[in-house]
Parts: C-alpha cells; structure tokens; sequence
C-alpha cells in the first residue's frame, strides 16, 4: 500500500463517511479530536447542497463534534462562488430548486431569487439561471417553473450530480435523479458544480492555503468523491461505509490512493503520522 505520509490538510466527504442521515459513525469524536491534536487543516466538503453550513455545525455539535463555519464547504456554496465569477449578482435573477443552503448561498453572493411561475412575459423578467440541489420539497410547480425558464434561455446549473444519497435506511435517490428529470424536459443538459468537477476541491484547497501534494480527499463514492479527487490532481482515501465497495473498483480505470473500512481505521493511520 502507498505510504500513508506528506499529509497536511484534509478535504473530507460527509454523507457515508462521518455518518449515515442523522447516525453518526463509530469513531467520530476521536477523528476529529486527532486532527486537531495533529494541527490537520480540513474542510468537509460534501455534494448535499440541501443545508447550510450553520446547519452542519449544529448537526456535528449534536455528535459531540466542534467545527467552525469556516470549515464547511457545499456543493451550494461552490455553486454560488462559481456563478459570482462569471456572472455579475447584482444583475442575475436565479430560480432554485433547492432548500435552505441553496436559497442562502446564493444570496450572500447577492443573486436575485425568482419565485414559482415569475417568468419572461410582457411585464416580468424570468430567471437568468436555474440552479437545482437536493430538494425534500420538490414540487410539480418547482420542477414546471424550472423547466420553463430553462426552455426560454436560463442556464441551468445542478449543484451535484449523485443519483444516490446514503441514509440510516440505504440509498435513495440523489440530486441527479431531479437532474434527470429537468433534462428530459427542457432537453438541455446542467453544468456540474460539485464533486466529481474539481471546482469545489480547487475552492476547498485554496481556502486551506494548501498545496496539493500535502491534501487528501477522503470519501465514500467513486464516481464523485474519489474521481473528483483524481481530476485535481490530489490523492485520495475511500472507506467503506457508504456507497462504494471494493468490488466497484474492478469496474473503473482510476483508484483512490488508499482504501480504509472506516473512519477508525483513518484515525489509526493518522495517530501514526510523523
């Protein structure tokens, strides 16, 4: 196996690797209390585009974990600083399909958010954008609104592209799913902001002050997570406790750096760097 070692921040996933819905993962305080004791930078960076980073805080709080906003980063977030570079906020009206962490990201970047319906007519102005996340209350006039500004011109942006999410109950459909959905209806294809683009592991690096022969990536998925690593040129760690298996790394022509059951393996591994 690889030498575990030259490790000094840590881009790490959420769903599947610290806890599976609302269950934290044996071993969760303990990695975290090592990388602090060990001065490890790290972001947790994930896909799931539904929540704020304030809302993460308070989910890790309740496990017994202290991370600071700073050391969160979404899909949502990454989203919303890609589209504040190369498009101007204060002139971009965008539609959402999303929750509370898309609505937020996108305005403290100081987008215009349309509403259902709100489209190009004689007297309105539609949605320069449509931007689509994970969303547990998608709606037929969600998706109808979005299609619509989409067939009338509006970028259309999907957070994420994972047509699964691991929960304490197993898969279930993923942001992609509703991604699908909006293609086979507008006939246009999204632009992907999350994992596995390198968009969200370039912004995660470059908030850490990182170089990327000291930055892992540790996931669970292979397609996002593990590939995303890949095309950012750093390594990367896959466990074993959501979605992948050892199995699924016949099927693809790259592999992660190093693969671990779980986060007490990692905190093992880590307890034992120099």
């Amino acid at each position: 196996m690889t030498p575990f070692t030259n490790i000094r921040a840590l881009i790490i996933d959420m769903d599947g690797v610290l806890w599976h819905g609302n269950q934290a993962i044996g071993g969760l305080t303990d990695f975290f209390q090592t990388l602090r004791d060990k001065n490890l930078r790290f972001i947790l960076a994930t896909n799931n585009a539904s929540h704020t980073p304030q809302q993460y805080v308070k989910k890790l709080a309740d496990m017994g974990v202290t991370v600071d906003i700073n050391e969160i980063m979404t899909s949502a977030m990454a989203t919303a600083m890609y589209l504040a570079k190369i498009m101007d906020p204060a002139q971009t009206r965008v539609f959402v399909v999303g929750e509370d962490g898309a609505v937020q990201a996108l305005q403290e970047q100081g987008f215009t958010l349309t509403g259902l319906y709100e489209l190009n007519g004689e007297n309105s102005k539609g949605a320069d954008v449509v931007v689509c996340g994970k969303d547990h209350s998608i709606s037929w006039d969600k998706l109808a609104t979005a299609t619509l500004n989409i067939r009338a011109g509006a970028k259309f942006i999907g957070t994420n592209g994972d047509n699964t999410l691991p929960t304490e109950l197993g898969l279930i459909h993923g942001n992609g799913a509703i991604l699908a959905a909006l293609q086979t209806a507008s006939g246009v294809s999204p632009t992907i902001i999350g994992k596995p683009e390198p968009i969200m592991y370039q912004q995660a690096i470059a908030r850490l002050g990182a170089d990327l022969g000291e930055t892992i990536a540790i996931g669970d998925k292979l397609e996002t997570d593990i590939l995303g690593a890949v095309r950012t040129g750093i390594r990367s760690l896959m466990v074993l406790t959501g979605v992948s298996t050892e199995a699924d790394l016949k099927a693809i022509d790259y592999q992660p750096t190093w693969i671990m059951p779980d986060i007490r393996a990692i905190t093992e591994a880590l307890k034992a760097l120099k």
